[in-house]
């Protein structure tokens, strides 16, 4: 859809998570304008709102209910970027694809996999535009990595092995990421989510069969975890999440082919390749990468094909529902899908 006039937008969530991107969307007023706010928390709202201070813009009104914010302003909006703890996902983006918005949905896109296959069929319904803010599937080096890979320049897909770490159980106590109820679950579905999606997404294909094991380290979430498993071309797959190392955050994805290597991390921030007769990996060079809403935007214009529709989501639902049944029965393999 051509798109030639400012967008109005509405930020769903005005937590840690909205305060990183919203000052990324303010160095773009020509291209967005945030019009409204949706954050029950008065003491959130007053943190965002010193963002938009800071960059010498008049933070927009905050209205706390949704329901009553589509209501007042969903005739005058175009879009929404929901970033709200996991739970909220599935109601907030249906209301607002209902309500006739273009939606950017953080991630991890829902709990489980019958929300996703729900927010799908809204999507459909309503015509309108879904993405999901993957880092790694936005990013161009996973685009190219999953071109390589698809191609079969590097030849038979044999298997993936993926590390994920942070110290993430004592940086959330006491934080709704630790609420199982809200979060959905631990390290694994929080920072390791990026782990499991983009491994999926070069992967190209569906989990057959998992085998998981999670360990909470004694808190409420887990913060450990491992997951072996099989996909339908019968290439292997090995996922590590270790969440509670020393103060950290980075990752480790190697492909390994019949004719080649491929190296990245679980948020496309790199990709070198190591071909057959070559002594070393080299780097692969990409496009510059853009920031999420503005690849958002560039999807909602036709600039560019959706890199992360909600179909990514389902995929990493199905490996998500399998890890958890898994894991719950102490490391028994389970089916996908």
């Amino acid at each position: 859809m051509a798109e030639d006039k400012v967008v109005q937008a509405a930020i769903i969530g005005c937590g840690s998570m909205a305060r990183h991107h919203i000052p990324g969307i303010l160095k773009q007023l020509d291209m967005t304008h945030i019009a409204v706010v949706c954050e029950p928390s008065p003491a959130a709202y007053a943190e965002t709102a010193q963002v938009f201070r800071e960059a010498g813009v008049e933070p927009p009104p905050n209205q706390p209910s949704l329901d009553r914010m589509l209501a007042e302003y969903g005739s005058r909006l175009d879009a929404a970027f929901i970033i709200t703890p996991h739970a909220g996902h599935h109601d907030h983006a249906r209301a607002c694809l209902e309500a006739g918005l273009d939606v950017l949905l953080e991630k991890p896109m829902v709990m489980n996999a019958d929300e996703a296959r729900s927010l799908i069929e809204t999507r459909d319904r309503t015509g309108r535009l879904l993405v999901v803010a993957f880092n790694g599937s936005l990013s161009p080096q996973i685009r190219t990595a999953a071109r390589l890979l698809r191609s079969g320049e590097l030849g038979e897909l044999l298997s993936i092995s993926a590390v994920v770490w942070q110290g993430w159980g004592p940086n959330t106590v006491g934080t709704w990421r630790q609420r199982p109820e809200i979060a959905g679950g631990g390290f694994l579905f929080d920072t390791g989510a990026h782990m499991l999606n983009t491994v999926t997404d070069l992967a190209g294909q569906g989990f057959v069969e998992v085998a998981a094991w999670l360990d909470d380290h004694g808190r409420p979430v887990d913060t450990l975890g491992v997951v072996m498993g099989w996909l339908e071309s019968g290439a292997l797959v090995t996922l590590n999440g270790c969440g509670e190392t020393i103060p950290s955050c980075a990752s480790d994805v190697r492909v390994f082919c019949t004719e080649g290597i491929l190296y990245t991390d679980v948020w496309g921030k790199w990709l070198k390749v190591q071909r057959l007769g070559r002594k070393q990996l080299r780097t692969v060079r990409v496009p510059p990468s853009l920031g999420v809403w503005e690849q958002f935007l560039a999807v909602r214009a036709g600039r560019m094909p959706n890199p992360c529709p909600p179909e990514v989501g389902l995929r990493m639902a199905f490996l998500w529902d399998a890890i958890k049944a898994s894991a719950a029965q102490n490391g028994v393999p389970v089916r996908c899908g």
